[in-house]
């Protein structure tokens, strides 16, 4: 045991001192290295920063909800087959709400977009919500201060609503909204309520909560009409592991309410936040698997360029080879003193193209969005180093060991 370790670290040591002897050289050979490595961790940084951002954006939807709507998010196929499906109405959304008994919460929804004016500041194209009291139930967001509405505010139709952060920051700028009136189109609305900060949508430009309005459903279908609107019904799972049995039961309910024969389709869709993440994966790993295709040719290109390093080292040590090979040293020495320098080189070289990603996540965590180079990252990056250097010097620490000693000795 003792000498096998002596064995590796003399070849490693002769490794190291081979490449100080030509330090520019070594530098240059690592480039193609680095630009691998670095083009490698930026894009598995990205990816992880992209899909943190993706559930991040989508974070509102709930796991343990389902959505009744007339159009599913994800169309695949024709849009045709979508286009002519009736509207869920209001009157639909109360039936469904009555028959559904293992729910913990069914909210309908519907929105429009208004200007919003507060004395002489108004704001144009702000998305109002009709929603009720079960919204807190389904969806995440608490009020900051003030309150949510609550179901006598539904009942009774009050005109109250509860304003996104950044309607408060626009409308009041440092004064207090609460008990304050607004207009939203030609109807006067009292602020019971401010809605703590939710982000404005992410990269994938999701819906920007913090420049919604909530108002009670019921004074929404006053004021602007239900009429030709289209409603989407949030119905909230007993929990997460009876998903889909529950699933099932709202698609049975919903074809009751709609009096579908056995033979007809479903006219309406039921959404949920795995649908999203999934079309998610499925996008971002054709993207993921193209961008590791182009940037393994950087790498293939580093790695050619430390193979021909390594063979013209190996011309140029020649001599030496025959040299130790006459005062005894074995070709599995001479086999792995060359792997090794190889193997460092490609490893230097990750190392740097590691360090460089670094400054590009934290550029990018700065000024787009979270990301961050994480350990699995950069054990993948030298890990890729290290294979790429056994691969690279391979080849010219074979052609080293079957050097003839005699023919070596005599090479000018």
């Amino acid at each position: 045991m003792k000498s096998f370790v002596y064995y590796i670290r003399e070849s490693f040591n002769t490794a190291i001192r081979a490449l100080r002897a030509n330090l520019s050289r070594a530098t240059l050979t690592t480039l193609g290295i680095v630009i691998g490595i670095l083009a490698i961790a930026t894009t598995m940084t990205v990816s992880n920063g992209l899909g943190n951002n993706f559930k991040e954006s989508i974070s509102a939807v709930g796991s343990d909800v389902l959505y009744v709507s007339r159009m599913p998010w994800i169309i695949t196929g024709s849009f045709l087959q979508y286009r002519n499906r009736p509207r869920i109405t209001y009157d639909e959304t109360e039936e469904l709400a009555r028959r559904l008994k293992s729910t913990k919460a069914v909210n309908p929804s519907t929105a429009t977009t208004r200007n919003v004016k507060y004395r002489s500041t108004v704001l144009e194209n702000i998305v109002v919500i009709g929603t009720t009291d079960k919204r807190m139930l389904v969806a995440s967001g608490v009020p900051e201060s003030g309150r949510f509405f609550s179901g006598s505010d539904v009942h009774n139709r009050r005109f109250v609503c509860v304003i996104g952060s950044e309607i408060k920051e626009h409308l009041f700028k440092d004064s207090d909204p609460l008990n304050k009136d607004i207009k939203i189109g030609r109807y006067k609305y009292r602020v019971i309520g401010v809605m703590e900060t939710q982000g404005s949508g992410g990269f994938f430009g999701g819906p920007n909560f913090d420049r919604h309005i909530s108002v009670p459903i019921t004074s929404f279908t006053k004021a602007y009409g239900s009429r030709n609107r289209e409603f989407d019904i949030a119905a909230k799972a007993p929990s997460q592991a009876q998903l889909e049995a529950f699933r099932y039961e709202l698609v049975s309910e919903m074809r009751k309410i709609r009096k579908l024969k056995p033979a007809e389709p479903d006219n309406f869709s039921i959404n949920s936040m795995d649908s999203l993440m999934n079309a998610y994966n499925n996008v971002m790993g054709v993207v993921i698997l193209i961008g590791f295709i182009i940037t393994s040719f950087s790498l293939f290109v580093g790695g050619i360029g430390v193979m021909n390093i390594m063979l013209v080292s190996v011309t140029e040590r020649t001599r030496e080879i025959g040299l130790r090979k006459a005062v005894g040293a074995r070709r599995r020495m001479i086999l792995t003193e060359f792997i090794f320098e190889s193997c460092a080189l490609c490893t230097i070289g990750g190392l740097i193209g590691l360090l460089f990603s670094y400054g590009i996540a934290a550029l990018i965590n700065a000024t787009i969005m979270p990301a961050s180079l994480s350990l699995p990252i950069v054990l993948v990056g030298i890990l890729v180093s290290f294979i790429v250097g056994i691969v690279s010097g391979l080849l010219p620490a074979m052609r080293a060991a079957k050097l003839d000693p005699v023919i070596a000795l005599s090479y000018e």
